[in-house]
């Protein structure tokens, strides 16, 4: 199986591409927010309520069939639970022991686990300038993982474990987004899968938030009923469907190169919103993640 033909050079990959990773950039301020008065997994389950009623109303006024039939059901649950349930509480949970900038970093590694399976099981060959690339990129990502740890005013007991919840959460990410690039997803309509799987993820989220945190709990802030709304609609249900078509076009290894930009957008908004300085080592990292991804991102595709 392969990908499909798509490249970076046409604008119908490289718009959406650029889109996700700037809304992705700014959810990890949005995220640390959401954390206080409702618990994590409550907050996690409020924003795929509002995502997964957004995409079965898209579904719906495009025209795409909501009946998938017993194999688009079991497709649904195999992508949904480790995106919309394991990934997003992994992540949530995270963020309660280290700061979301190093969340972000971790989080980037999620080309690597994307390159891996999607060699394993699909056969994308990934091809020399690829790997030239994501060298440079990952080494990028380790020097600014190294000024996150240096600048963590937390126990290294809570780093590494809100490292370790991060880890679990891309290997999770990892494997709905190969699936996404299976030829038995590709072949189904995107607005009418992502619905359902979102559906079964917030069912799966609903379960465990009552029977670890009992009865919803809502904060009335405006600041959190907004970045509910923000991250329901945006970093969502407009979010997923272009994230999942640049996987279907170039495959889940370049797809997860927006990891890598993500978080440069986070820290340059943490920049400007909390105070965050840019050191000798994060611009150095900065740079090398952008050169690497100029570098990838030059070959017209890894599948074959």
């Amino acid at each position: 199986m392969s990908a499909g033909g798509g490249s970076f050079r046409d604008p119908r990959v490289f718009a959406p591409f650029i889109v996700i990773t700037f809304i992705w950039g700014s959810t990890w301020l949005v995220i640390r927010d959401q954390l206080g008065v409702v618990p994590a997994i409550w907050s996690v389950t409020y924003r795929f309520v509002i995502a997964a009623a957004a995409m079965f109303a898209y579904a719906r006024l495009t025209g795409a069939s909501l009946r998938i039939g017993p194999e688009g059901h079991k497709l649904a649950l195999m992508f949904g639970i480790p995106q919309f349930f394991l990934n997003f509480n992994f992540v949530y949970a995270a963020e309660h022991h280290v700061t979301s900038g190093l969340v972000a970093v971790v989080f980037a590694l999620l080309m690597v686990p994307n390159t891996t399976l999607g060699w394993l099981f699909l056969k994308h060959r990934i091809t020399r300038g690829f790997l030239i690339g994501s060298a440079i990129a990952v080494a990028g990502i380790a020097l600014l993982f190294v000024q996150e740890m240096r600048t963590s005013a937390v126990a290294p007991s809570e780093i590494w474990l809100g490292i370790g919840l991060t880890i679990c959460g891309v290997l999770s990410a990892s494997v709905s987004n190969v699936l996404q690039a299976s030829e038995r997803l590709r072949m189904r309509p995107m607005a009418s899968m992502i619905a359902w799987g979102m559906f079964y993820g917030v069912i799966a989220d609903a379960a465990l938030a009552l029977a670890t945190q009992g009865p919803p709990v809502v904060d009335y802030r405006f600041s959190y009923i907004a970045g509910v709304l923000y991250l329901g609609l945006f970093a969502s249900a407009l979010a997923f469907p272009l994230y999942f078509g640049i996987i279907r076009a170039v495959g889940p290894a370049k797809a997860a190169y927006n990891s890598l930009i993500v978080p440069i957008i986070a820290m340059a908004l943490s920049t400007m919103f909390e105070g965050y300085v840019w050191t000798p080592l994060a611009l150095a990292g900065g740079v090398l993640a952008l050169s690497g991804l100029f570098i990838a991102l030059r070959e017209r595709n890894t599948s074959g």
